[in-house]
């Protein structure tokens, strides 16, 4: 049996932070935690609202889930994967919204349709394919599609107004969709551990360094960004959950596990609508086909989000390039990043990602115009005067060293632990904060083998999760009685 940790740190004050806090003050309550967040407020960069797409990533529209395999066949494994995982997290937060002393200040989860949008013979092939595998599964059974042109126009009236009727348009729909505030879940979950015995929240600090000790232990130097002093602590467990941060600091813990991982920083951009009496008029996320060699970060939408009881419109995400791996980050931060162990992983994954090299430029050297115009094809009626640009977040796809190309580009999120099972590192992006609670079990499980298998850990996380251990992909009365609970408990009944 593993020995427990009496000292937990977690860097950076995001959703895997709060997450897995809470997941470790549950099964080690006596534990010390301690939160490290180099901004003076929680959940200010990739879980912030204006940061993230907070689609709820369920599969349910995100059409590069599912591709089209060479034999014509849609795999649709992905969005399985995905689908469950999301109803995974509804569970942890149901639980929390029945805890007596859980702060819900904000409401952080709302009911919205998912749709999935094309034009095209080709592409709307591809999507009756797409409906027909995923909907022999409870996950997807209530996806509703339709080609047809009036039917359409009563579900996205604001697409359809003035767009050629004789044009080939499916769309599909999930009503269970829902759009989430993950930087208001964040700061409940925060707010919440710290009401809790032994845990400690400090912002404006910065981790300079992590260093392995004779004794088993982690010391962690730290710099107070307001007073610029430096001090020093020490931990039995590290986790390293700083989004686009996380690379350096795992660089900084020089594990070799962290050997041969490099960082390509790619920002995101949307319009946002300005004109209320246009944002009353759509009320979807409706997602298309992702440009030829785009990251999965830069599926076309045109999505309403509801940030803090107000309602919003978005169009994009357009990719831009900066050098910063963070939204607060520095300039500096893709040329420190490189060292020797990953000049040739970033260079090799540079060269067989020509493509996506190519996107990229081109997203940058776009105009207003430019952006206009791809907006025009979801929404024909749209006034430019209506919209103004909006600068998100930053995402690091992870590069790995790879024996067979040198490098390759990672899509999704990479957890990379020492040998001692006692520091661990999130690294990639999407589709990251929706899926947050199964990594963090995957987390646990890695670090934790054995503690996991036991009767007491076991009955904490199924308490938690109360399908844990079990699939609803496979069993379907499962997902509906499951999914059945949280929407009641979430309150994403239609309205």
């Amino acid at each position: 049996m593993e020995k427990l940790p009496k000292k937990i740190t977690l860097i950076g004050a995001g959703i895997m932070s709060a997450t897995l806090g809470i997941f470790l003050k549950k099964l080690i309550p006596n534990a010390q935690i301690a939160i490290y967040e180099r901004l003076d407020e929680i959940a200010a960069e990739s879980s912030d609202a204006w940061n993230n797409a907070g689609t709820g990533h369920s599969g349910f529209c995100e059409l590069n889930y599912t591709p089209i395999l060479e034999n014509g066949t849609v795999d649709i494994q992905k969005a399985l994967k995905i689908g469950e995982q999301f109803e995974i997290s509804k569970q942890f937060w149901s639980y929390l919204k029945q805890l007596p002393d859980f702060p819900l200040k904000k409401a952080f989860i709302n009911d919205i349709d998912h749709m999935s949008f094309v034009t095209g013979n080709e592409n709307v092939s591809f999507l009756k394919k797409r409906y027909q595998e995923l909907t022999k599964y409870a996950l997807f059974e209530d996806m509703l599609y339709s080609e047809n042109f009036e039917e359409i126009q009563k579900w996205i009236p604001l697409m359809m107004e003035n767009r050629d009727t004789s044009e080939k348009v499916a769309v599909t729909k999930m009503a269970i969709g829902t759009d989430v505030n993950f930087g208001a879940i964040t700061r409940n979950m925060i707010a919440y551990l710290k009401t809790l015995d032994n845990v400690t929240v400090h912002l404006g600090q910065e981790i300079k360094d992590i260093d392995f000790q004779v004794n088993k232990t982690w010391k962690i130097k730290i710099k107070d960004l307001q007073s610029e002093k430096e001090y020093i602590t020490t931990s039995d467990f590290v986790f390293i959950g700083a989004g686009g941060g996380a690379l350096k600091l795992l660089e900084k813990s020089d594990i070799p596990e962290g050997r041969g991982y490099g960082g390509f920083p790619v920002s995101g951009q949307w319009l946002r609508c300005t004109n209320p009496k246009v944002i009353a008029q759509h009320e979807a996320k409706v997602y298309g086909k992702a440009a030829t060699g785009s990251p999965p970060m830069s599926v076309p939408h045109l999505d309403t989000r509801i940030i803090n009881g107000k309602r919003a419109l978005l169009f994009g995400p357009y990719a831009g390039f900066s050098t910063k791996f963070l939204k607060n980050g520095s300039y500096l931060d893709l040329p420190l990043s490189l060292e020797v162990h990953n000049i040739w992983p970033m260079l090799s994954a540079g060269y067989h990602n020509f493509k996506l090299t190519k996107y990229l430029v081109e997203q940058v050297m776009q105009t207003p115009e430019d952006r206009f115009a791809a907006l025009q094809r979801y929404f024909p009626n749209a006034d430019f005067n209506d919209w103004e640009l909006e600068i998100a977040g930053q995402r690091v796809q992870i590069i790995k060293k790879d024996a067979d190309e040198g490098g390759v580009l990672k899509f999704g999120t990479e957890i990379v632990k020492d040998k001692t099972n006692s520091l661990v590192a999130l690294l990639g992006a999407s589709p990251g904060a929706s899926t947050a609670v199964s990594i963090m079990l995957e987390v646990l499980e890695k670090c934790f083998p054995e503690n996991i298998q036991t009767e007491n850990w076991k009955n904490t996380l199924t308490e938690m999760i109360p399908t844990y251990s079990k699939s609803l992909i496979t069993n379907a009365e499962l997902c509906r009685e499951t999914r059945a609970k949280t929407t009641k408990i979430l309150k994403l009944e239609e309205s």
